[in-house]
Protein backbone atom coordinates (compact mmCIF):
# COMPACT_ATOMS: atom_id res chain seq x y z
CA UNK A 1 0.00 0.00 0.00
CA UNK A 2 1.30 3.55 -1.13
CA UNK A 3 2.50 5.96 1.81
CA UNK A 4 0.28 9.35 1.42
CA UNK A 5 2.26 12.49 2.40
CA UNK A 6 0.81 14.70 4.74
CA UNK A 7 -0.26 18.06 3.51
CA UNK A 8 2.17 20.81 4.51
CA UNK A 9 1.36 22.65 7.39
CA UNK A 10 3.99 25.32 7.70
CA UNK A 11 3.58 28.03 11.10
CA UNK A 12 5.46 31.11 11.72
CA UNK A 13 5.12 32.96 15.04
CA UNK A 14 2.35 35.16 16.25
CA UNK A 15 2.46 38.24 17.70
CA UNK A 16 -0.04 41.33 16.24
CA UNK A 17 -1.64 39.31 13.80
CA UNK A 18 -1.39 35.39 12.57
CA UNK A 19 1.65 34.44 10.74
CA UNK A 20 3.48 38.04 11.64
CA UNK A 21 6.55 36.33 12.83
CA UNK A 22 6.73 38.87 16.10
CA UNK A 23 8.43 37.30 18.52
CA UNK A 24 10.43 38.27 22.17
CA UNK A 25 13.75 37.07 22.93
CA UNK A 26 15.75 37.93 25.83
CA UNK A 27 20.17 37.83 26.47
CA UNK A 28 22.61 38.94 28.27
CA UNK A 29 25.75 41.10 27.18
CA UNK A 30 29.00 40.95 29.03
CA UNK A 31 29.13 44.88 28.63
CA UNK A 32 28.14 47.28 30.88
CA UNK A 33 25.07 49.05 29.81
CA UNK A 34 25.02 51.78 27.52
CA UNK A 35 24.01 53.28 23.92
CA UNK A 36 26.76 51.35 21.84
CA UNK A 37 25.55 48.32 23.96
CA UNK A 38 22.11 48.68 23.08
CA UNK A 39 22.56 48.65 19.36
CA UNK A 40 24.74 46.01 19.55
CA UNK A 41 21.91 43.97 20.84
CA UNK A 42 19.84 45.03 18.23
CA UNK A 43 22.11 44.10 15.79
CA UNK A 44 22.71 40.70 17.17
CA UNK A 45 19.10 40.27 17.03
CA UNK A 46 19.30 41.36 13.33
CA UNK A 47 21.88 38.64 12.55
CA UNK A 48 19.33 35.65 14.57
CA UNK A 49 17.45 36.49 11.73
CA UNK A 50 15.01 39.36 12.96
CA UNK A 51 13.50 42.35 11.15
CA UNK A 52 13.06 45.55 12.65
CA UNK A 53 14.44 44.73 15.88
CA UNK A 54 13.95 47.25 19.19
CA UNK A 55 15.28 47.03 22.71
CA UNK A 56 12.57 47.53 24.23
CA UNK A 57 13.92 46.77 27.76
CA UNK A 58 17.13 46.85 28.91
CA UNK A 59 18.92 46.88 32.72
CA UNK A 60 22.30 47.01 33.81
CA UNK A 61 23.18 44.17 35.69
CA UNK A 62 26.58 45.22 37.30
CA UNK A 63 30.06 44.63 37.05
CA UNK A 64 30.41 44.97 33.07
CA UNK A 65 26.99 43.20 32.30
CA UNK A 66 23.69 43.89 30.91
CA UNK A 67 19.78 42.70 29.94
CA UNK A 68 17.87 42.90 26.99
CA UNK A 69 14.64 41.87 25.69
CA UNK A 70 14.53 42.45 22.18
CA UNK A 71 11.25 42.49 20.24
CA UNK A 72 11.15 41.60 16.48
CA UNK A 73 9.82 39.85 13.24
CA UNK A 74 11.06 36.63 12.54
CA UNK A 75 11.72 35.96 9.09
CA UNK A 76 11.50 32.02 8.88
CA UNK A 77 8.78 28.99 9.16
CA UNK A 78 8.09 25.26 9.14
CA UNK A 79 6.63 22.74 8.40
CA UNK A 80 5.11 20.59 11.37
CA UNK A 81 4.79 18.08 9.02
CA UNK A 82 8.23 18.12 7.28
CA UNK A 83 9.54 15.74 10.82
CA UNK A 84 8.73 13.11 13.53
CA UNK A 85 9.42 13.22 16.72
CA UNK A 86 10.53 10.70 19.32
CA UNK A 87 8.04 10.02 22.34
CA UNK A 88 7.29 7.00 24.54
CA UNK A 89 4.14 5.11 23.77
CA UNK A 90 2.02 4.18 26.13
CA UNK A 91 -1.71 5.55 27.27
CA UNK A 92 -1.87 8.02 30.01
CA UNK A 93 -4.31 6.69 32.66
CA UNK A 94 -5.73 8.81 36.01
CA UNK A 95 -4.50 7.83 39.28
CA UNK A 96 -7.38 5.27 40.51
CA UNK A 97 -6.48 3.43 37.03
CA UNK A 98 -3.08 3.16 37.36
CA UNK A 99 -3.74 2.29 41.49
CA UNK A 100 -5.66 -0.54 39.36
CA UNK A 101 -3.49 -1.90 36.72
CA UNK A 102 -0.44 -1.91 39.39
CA UNK A 103 -2.80 -4.14 42.20
CA UNK A 104 -4.11 -6.43 39.19
CA UNK A 105 -0.29 -7.07 37.52
CA UNK A 106 2.13 -6.31 40.18
CA UNK A 107 0.17 -8.02 42.74
CA UNK A 108 2.02 -5.35 45.69
CA UNK A 109 3.44 -1.75 45.61
CA UNK A 110 5.52 -0.72 42.99
CA UNK A 111 8.77 0.76 44.61
CA UNK A 112 10.04 4.10 42.77
CA UNK A 113 13.07 5.70 43.70
CA UNK A 114 14.02 9.67 43.28
CA UNK A 115 16.64 12.08 43.57
CA UNK A 116 18.22 14.83 41.75
CA UNK A 117 21.59 13.75 41.45
CA UNK A 118 25.29 15.13 41.64
CA UNK A 119 25.85 18.77 42.07
CA UNK A 120 22.28 19.20 41.35
CA UNK A 121 20.21 21.45 44.32
CA UNK A 122 16.98 22.07 42.32
CA UNK A 123 14.32 19.78 44.11
CA UNK A 124 11.27 21.75 42.08
CA UNK A 125 11.13 18.66 39.68
CA UNK A 126 11.54 15.99 41.45
CA UNK A 127 8.92 17.10 44.00
CA UNK A 128 6.72 17.76 42.23
CA UNK A 129 6.31 14.56 40.28
CA UNK A 130 6.91 12.45 43.92
CA UNK A 131 5.95 15.06 46.86
CA UNK A 132 2.22 13.78 47.65
CA UNK A 133 0.78 17.92 47.10
CA UNK A 134 2.53 17.90 43.42
CA UNK A 135 2.17 20.34 41.11
CA UNK A 136 -1.03 22.59 39.38
CA UNK A 137 -2.92 20.24 40.41
CA UNK A 138 -1.83 17.04 39.80
CA UNK A 139 -1.17 14.72 42.53
CA UNK A 140 2.40 13.63 43.35
CA UNK A 141 2.89 9.75 43.13
CA UNK A 142 3.23 9.60 47.73
CA UNK A 143 -0.67 10.08 47.17
CA UNK A 144 -0.49 6.82 45.01
CA UNK A 145 -0.89 4.13 47.41
CA UNK A 146 -0.24 1.49 44.76
CA UNK A 147 3.48 2.89 44.88
CA UNK A 148 6.05 3.49 47.66
CA UNK A 149 7.93 6.53 46.63
CA UNK A 150 11.04 7.38 48.21
CA UNK A 151 12.27 10.76 47.07
CA UNK A 152 16.06 11.15 48.10
CA UNK A 153 16.11 15.31 47.69
CA UNK A 154 18.84 17.22 45.88
CA UNK A 155 22.61 16.56 45.75
CA UNK A 156 22.18 13.13 45.70
CA UNK A 157 25.57 11.00 44.59
CA UNK A 158 25.01 8.90 41.50
CA UNK A 159 26.57 5.50 44.25
CA UNK A 160 24.02 6.71 46.70
CA UNK A 161 21.33 6.68 44.69
CA UNK A 162 22.15 3.12 43.30
CA UNK A 163 22.62 2.02 46.37
CA UNK A 164 19.63 2.92 48.02
CA UNK A 165 17.83 1.87 44.85
CA UNK A 166 19.36 -1.89 45.01
CA UNK A 167 17.98 -1.88 49.36
CA UNK A 168 14.74 -0.65 48.17
CA UNK A 169 14.56 -3.55 45.47
CA UNK A 170 13.38 -0.46 43.17
CA UNK A 171 11.23 -1.40 39.99
CA UNK A 172 11.94 2.54 39.00
CA UNK A 173 14.67 4.80 39.28
CA UNK A 174 13.38 8.63 38.79
CA UNK A 175 16.24 11.24 38.57
CA UNK A 176 15.74 15.03 37.77
CA UNK A 177 18.26 17.20 36.23
CA UNK A 178 17.22 21.16 36.34
CA UNK A 179 21.14 22.30 36.34
CA UNK A 180 21.57 22.04 32.77
CA UNK A 181 25.11 24.64 32.35
CA UNK A 182 27.98 23.28 30.27
CA UNK A 183 25.50 20.02 29.61
CA UNK A 184 26.32 19.28 33.39
CA UNK A 185 23.54 17.00 33.04
CA UNK A 186 24.34 14.94 30.19
CA UNK A 187 27.91 13.95 32.53
CA UNK A 188 25.70 13.32 35.65
CA UNK A 189 22.93 10.95 33.65
CA UNK A 190 25.94 8.98 31.90
CA UNK A 191 27.27 8.65 35.02
CA UNK A 192 24.60 7.03 36.69
CA UNK A 193 23.38 4.61 33.41
CA UNK A 194 26.97 3.46 33.24
CA UNK A 195 27.21 2.72 37.42
CA UNK A 196 23.89 0.76 36.75
CA UNK A 197 25.20 -1.63 33.73
CA UNK A 198 28.58 -2.12 35.99
CA UNK A 199 26.18 -3.44 38.94
CA UNK A 200 24.21 -5.65 36.75
CA UNK A 201 20.93 -3.63 36.87
CA UNK A 202 20.47 -1.75 34.28
CA UNK A 203 18.06 -4.31 32.73
CA UNK A 204 16.66 -4.79 36.06
CA UNK A 205 14.92 -1.37 36.84
CA UNK A 206 13.04 1.10 34.83
CA UNK A 207 15.34 4.39 34.03
CA UNK A 208 13.70 7.35 33.77
CA UNK A 209 14.25 10.94 33.77
CA UNK A 210 12.94 14.86 33.72
CA UNK A 211 13.53 18.17 33.31
CA UNK A 212 13.55 20.98 31.33
CA UNK A 213 15.76 20.24 29.12
CA UNK A 214 15.32 16.55 28.56
CA UNK A 215 13.22 15.01 25.83
CA UNK A 216 12.39 11.38 25.44
CA UNK A 217 14.83 10.43 22.23
CA UNK A 218 18.10 12.35 24.61
CA UNK A 219 17.08 9.81 27.30
CA UNK A 220 17.20 7.08 25.09
CA UNK A 221 20.44 8.14 23.32
CA UNK A 222 21.73 8.22 27.01
CA UNK A 223 20.44 4.78 27.95
CA UNK A 224 17.31 5.73 29.68
CA UNK A 225 14.08 3.72 28.91
CA UNK A 226 12.33 7.12 29.46
CA UNK A 227 12.70 10.86 28.95
CA UNK A 228 10.06 13.85 30.29
CA UNK A 229 10.65 17.54 29.75
CA UNK A 230 8.12 20.49 30.93
CA UNK A 231 4.20 19.61 31.26
CA UNK A 232 5.14 16.52 32.66
CA UNK A 233 2.90 15.13 35.73
CA UNK A 234 2.74 12.39 38.25
CA UNK A 235 0.42 10.07 36.17
CA UNK A 236 2.60 10.77 32.93
CA UNK A 237 5.59 8.65 35.06
CA UNK A 238 3.63 6.30 36.54
CA UNK A 239 1.65 5.33 33.60
CA UNK A 240 4.45 4.50 31.53
CA UNK A 241 6.94 2.68 34.13
CA UNK A 242 3.29 0.19 34.96
CA UNK A 243 3.22 -0.34 31.06
CA UNK A 244 7.11 -0.48 31.04
CA UNK A 245 6.70 -3.06 33.90
CA UNK A 246 3.57 -5.27 32.30
CA UNK A 247 6.23 -4.92 29.09
CA UNK A 248 9.04 -6.73 30.51
CA UNK A 249 7.01 -9.28 32.78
Amino acid sequence: MLETKQPEQWVKPYGDTLADGRVQLSFTLPVALDERAKEGAKRLAAQMGLDEPAVVHCEDMGQGFSFYVVYGQCKHQVDLNSYTVVKPEYEVMDKDGINALIAEKMKRRMVVVGACIETDAHTVGIDAIMNMKGYNGHKGLESYHEIRAINLGAQVDSEDLVTRAIEENADVILVSQVVTQKNIHLDNLTKLADLLEAEGLRDKVILVVGGPRISHELAKELGYDAGFGVKSYAEDVASFAIHEWIKRH
